[in-house]
């Protein structure tokens, strides 16, 4: 199976706002596909940027048949045109980035050093982040959230409780950084005293990490805004989604940053005047990695035959997704609060086994339909969930070019998501997803992409 190959587009001919920032962001719980969507749009971006969160996302980008992961960097690395941008917002782990470049490396990866940016401002992760955030899913037992075990939460711990480190910091004076190194790894063992952290051998790591990172290190906020005066195109990469967000998510089963728009704005440095298009993913049906209320959840056949189909591996976990039917309140809920001005169905041909598909359409509670998301994991994990049941269309979908060719079913499927979420009318135009690349933009107005994979 090539993940990605193949697709249709609903949608006007699109074209990148000028002077505007474009937005990818999940619109679920995060494995959409953006970066298969961000590694298209890149081709006509000149900087891919990296809002939030760590090494704790994971995007799958296949291209000319080779398949690379990322889970700091982001997806745009691969075109050789355009800059990526790890921004403010990010926490970065440096031997897990070091890492990351040199798998990615073995597999085709070229010409990095001159296209990777990291903003000075952005945190570090540090192993016993990693170590400790272990540690506390330990103490938490039966209530653990089943985090990455990345450090992520650790992390930005530290940085709200100002005593984190920044690459800023690192490349200062070093007996500065091996003073606050030092105060901060004795603070996490007054918590833990089973941390066990050799700091000398720590920070002769780090003076080695200081050299090779400096000269990617740049002032990312007055880069970009130059580059938005300069009108160039400048595309964000959200890591995560909507419904892992620390204060819009299924709380406190989330990641530790804003990973919607809001975190585009305070983890890159830009005020909301200057975005522009806003594309919000989501697969033909739901899945998650992870503990957390998940209403519309098959532990049936039928979850396994869409885990199978669909290949729900986690790319940073590696463990198996949980799989439901597609959520229409969850997506009325996070285009709420991202206002998407796009969205992008992914993998539509998995459901092509099916005789039928149910969307939900609601949660009751009491018998009385929910006018709103609920907040708590206890309302939302007992909500009675209303289903539309739709005949499915039980052939390949794989090789159709034309939205006009899909069968009847196929597009009434489509055609439901779109009046369910509001999305208005639309025009198509289709073609290879490989080949589609050099001539996909994003448009001035709404419009609905279909991506899909091939199964075969």
């Amino acid at each position: 199976m090539e993940n990605g190959s193949a697709g249709v587009v609903r949608g006007s001919r699109p074209a990148i706002k000028e002077n505007k920032v474009t937005v990818v962001l999940g619109a679920q719980w995060g494995d959409e596909g953006k970066g298969k969507v961000v590694d298209m749009l890149a081709t006509e971006a000149d900087l891919v940027c990296r809002c939030q969160g760590g090494n704790n996302a994971g995007h799958t980008v296949v291209v000319d048949h080779q398949e690379y992961d990322f889970h700091l960097l982001p997806s745009g690395i691969i075109n050789p045109k355009c800059k990526s941008v790890i921004g403010n917002g990010v926490v970065v782990h440096l031997p897990g980035l070091f890492d990351e470049l040199e798998k990615n490396e073995t597999k085709g990866l070229v010409g990095w050093q001159d296209r990777l940016l990291i903003s000075d401002r952005a945190h570090l992760v540090f192993d016993f982040h990693q170590e400790v955030d272990g540690l506390q899913e330990l103490e938490k037992g039966k209530l653990s959230l089943g985090t990455t075990k990345k450090g992520i939460g650790p992390a930005y711990s530290s940085k709200a409780s100002r005593n984190g480190i920044r690459i800023a910091d690192l490349l200062g004076d070093f007996l500065t950084f091996q003073e606050k190194f030092t105060t901060l790894v004795k603070s996490y063992q007054k918590m833990f005293p089973n941390l066990i952290v050799n700091i000398e051998e720590e920070l002769n790591h780090y003076k080695l990490y200081a050299e090779r990172i400096r000269p990617l290190v740049v002032e990312t906020v007055s880069y970009i805004h130059s580059a938005l005066r300069a009108g160039k195109t400048i595309l964000v990469e959200g890591a995560n989604a909507a419904m892992l967000d620390i204060d819009f998510g299924t709380y406190p089963y989330v990641t530790s940053s804003n990973c919607s728009i809001g975190g585009v704005c305070t983890g890159l440095g830009l005020p909301p005047s200057t975005i522009g298009e806003v594309v919000g993913v989501v697969k033909a049906y739901t899945t998650r990695v992870g503990d957390g209320p998940f209403p519309t959840e098959l532990t049936n056949e039928i979850g396994g035959l869409l885990q199978i189909r669909g290949g729900e591996i986690g790319v940073t976990t590696r463990r198996k997704r949980r799989c439901g039917w597609l959520d229409i309140p969850l997506l009325k809920y996070t285009s709420m609060v991202n206002g998407y001005t796009v969205l992008c169905i992914t993998k539509l041909d998995i459901l092509d086994v099916f005789e039928e598909l149910k969307l939900c359409i609601g949660y009751k509670k009491d018998g009385e339909t929910l006018p709103y998301f609920p907040s708590s994991v206890a309302e939302l994990g007992s909500v009675e969930v209303e289903y539309a049941t739709m005949p499915g269309w039980e052939t390949s979908i794989t090789g159709i070019r034309n939205f006009s060719n899909l069968p009847t079913n196929a597009k009434s499927y489509v055609e439901k998501i779109q009046d369910l979420v509001g999305v208005p009318g639309m025009h198509f135009f289709m073609g290879d997803f490989l080949l589609r690349i050099s001539y996909l933009h994003i448009s001035s107005h709404t419009l609905f992409f279909i991506l899909f994979t091939i199964f075969s």
